[in-house]
């Protein structure tokens, strides 16, 4: 299995446009790199791609893949479909990028295709799409040999969307196994919490890909020196975070969708030295990962 750590930003990416905080302004002078959005790419075999998120940041990061460049022929791609973890924009908002590869296939929980019902609606003008949802701990086979198999880890709702006609989970981690290799990666860039049995799936995985967003939990706060609504939006603090990872020590593990107010974006602060020192990673964008 091949993965693509696509972007490691949280929404808006870093710098944000509308904020002058102390790593988006580092990252304008030049003193700390710029990140996209969150979102993986993943293949079984090298030649068939799945994109996990799309985000508006999708055009960038798919120019900077040669692996998802397309060919051999005119109006070939290696890409075969995308998985979502949720509905959230940062992370639904590229998927009109690939308008012009009808035939795709789309895997998400239930709650979300619904969410998606409008943007389901304009790309059926360009194609016929297959959208089907995951169930938690049903495995799925994909094209390319991977076997994913999603566990819902949070009920957080989007803004926008209203309560679907469906139940089931928001949000969902998905756990690839490559069969091949034995190789296995649990992807959760949104955790509202440490969800019970999530030690289990931490423990059984070769590398993880964790929810980084803030480091404390009143951190956006005192960032911008305003009240920022933190606690609402669904991401547990490394703070909290840390300690459960400590505990698993045989995992890669790595913090991702990474919020532009998050003093770990910095090598020299001493909040990235204690999530280094713990064994975990902060990775830039484009790293690759062979299992």
């Amino acid at each position: 299995m091949r993965v693509v750590v696509l972007g490691t930003a949280a929404g808006g990416g870093v710098p944000q446009w509308n904020c002058a905080c102390g790593p988006c302004s580092a990252v304008r002078a030049g003193r700390l790199p710029a990140r996209t959005q969150d979102a993986l790419a993943v293949s079984g075999d090298g030649a068939r791609w799945w994109l996990v998120n799309t985000s508006p940041d999708f055009g960038a990061q798919l120019a900077a893949t040669p692996a998802l460049a397309p060919g051999p022929g005119p109006r070939e791609t290696p890409i075969r479909g995308v998985l979502f973890t949720d509905a959230e924009l940062d992370h639904t908002l590229g998927l009109a990028v690939l308008r012009g590869a009808p035939g795709l296939r789309v895997h998400a929980p239930a709650t979300v295709l619904d969410a998606l019902a409008p943007t389901r609606a304009v790309l059926a003008r360009y194609g016929e799409w297959s959208w089907q949802p995951v169930a938690h701990g049903r495995p799925v086979v994909l094209d390319g040999g991977l076997e994913v198999t999603a566990f819902g880890v949070s009920g957080k709702r989007p803004r926008y969307a209203d309560d679907p006609p469906v139940g089931g989970h928001w949000v969902v981690a998905y756990r690839f196994r490559d069969p091949a290799t034995g190789g296995v990666l649990l992807y959760a860039p949104c955790l509202a919490s440490w969800p019970d049995g999530f030690d289990a799936l931490v423990a059984e995985a070769d590398v993880a890909l964790l929810d980084g967003t803030f480091h404390a939990p009143s951190e956006m706060g005192a960032a911008t020196g305003e009240p920022s609504g933190q606690a609402a939006m669904g991401h547990v603090p490394i703070a909290h975070s840390l300690p459960q990872l400590r505990r698993h020590t045989a995992t890669r593990r790595i913090y991702t969708h990474l919020n532009n107010t998050n003093p770990v974006l910095d090598p020299a602060s001493p909040e990235h030295a204690e999530v280094a020192a713990a064994g975990v990673e902060v990775v830039p964008d484009g790293t690759v990962i062979d299992l």
